[in-house]
């Protein structure tokens, strides 16, 4: 992370307990079980369970003699809500492992139940054709924003409960920061605008240098980001709050496919719209470039947007 301001020690404890949700145990061969982190959560936050699922996926891809075989990409669906003041268990299944591509499914279980499930492939290192889009040009520096953190700090007396609380206490190990910021009154009532936004997303606080160096831990942390903002955006041309009561709201689906080992330490922009939304239903995708406009991943997910006013 560029040593652009002095980390605060409410980002630092944040950052590790992400990487202690992210350290499995091993009960059995292929049998997992991960800590949640009961921070007020009704549920278990969705990019916790992909990037656990991810981390025990991965730790199935052996590679004793050969180059580390990398998820390429990952399917998933959220079942039942999780439980954040329980472990969860995930159980690896090898479905394949081919010269070039490895194949795992994983089910991740509470109270002896599925509430969620993932396919996820892994490649060798190869080289190929490549093209990409080119990264928005018109996108303010993430050093102009403010971030997500500041910004609830300084809002949140103007907040209703919980609001006021969760932002008071709350300890975030993302540094979030909007391109188009709202202000308070717009959070809670917005007004209709196009399907799209953008975010610039890193880490709150530094990782070691061998955190950092590290491909599976960091494309796990890209994909506990990856649930964070999202779900906004099919909500933003229907001028609906994701805090409004009358909204019920949850991802059931999510995918990534991986170009690049992120560096979750520096900024990546989530360009984020959503094509399509019908029947309670909101679909959401993203295309995420690194600080240096390099294509990172790209994102889709489908969300629930049930509104009963």
């Amino acid at each position: 992370m560029t040593d652009d301001h002095a980390t605060p020690p409410s980002a630092e404890r944040a950052v590790a307990r992400l990487l202690g949700l992210l350290e499995l145990e091993e009960v059995e061969t292929d049998l997992f079980r991960s800590q949640s982190t009961d921070e007020g959560w009704i549920r278990v936050y969705g990019g916790q369970v992909v990037a656990q699922a991810l981390m025990a996926a991965s730790r199935t891809v052996e590679a004793p003699d050969a180059p580390l075989r990398l998820c390429h990409s990952l399917h998933s669906y959220f079942i039942r809500p999780g439980d954040p003041k329980l472990p969860i268990v995930y159980k690896v299944e090898r479905d394949r492992d081919g010269a070039s591509f490895t194949t795992r499914r994983v089910i991740a279980i509470q109270k002896g139940r599925p509430i969620f499930n993932m396919a996820a492939s892994f490649q060798l290192p190869e080289d190929g054709l490549e093209h990409a889009v080119a990264p928005p040009s018109d996108v303010p520096h993430p050093d102009t924003l403010q971030s997500d953190a500041d910004w609830t700090r300084e809002n949140a007396e103007q907040a209703p409960e919980p609001w006021r609380s969760i932002w008071l206490k709350r300890e975030r190990p993302l540094d979030t920061r909007p391109t188009e910021p709202d202000s308070i009154e717009e959070f809670f009532n917005p007004k209709k605008r196009p399907p799209q936004q953008r975010h610039w997303i890193r880490l709150a606080a530094p990782l070691t240098a061998g955190q950092a160096a590290d491909p599976v831990l960091q494309r796990c942390l890209f994909a506990y980001a990856s649930d964070m903002t999202l779900l906004d955006t099919c909500l933003a041309p229907h001028a609906i709050s994701w805090a409004n009561p009358a909204l019920q709201s949850a991802s059931l689906d999510h995918a990534i496919w991986f170009n690049q080992t992120p560096d979750m330490t520096q900024w990546h922009l989530f360009d984020q719209d959503s094509p399509m939304a019908c029947g309670g239903r909101g679909m959401n995708r993203a295309i995420v470039h690194d600080i240096g406009g390099r294509p990172v991943a790209c994102v889709m997910q489908e969300g629930l947007i049930r509104y009963r006013p």
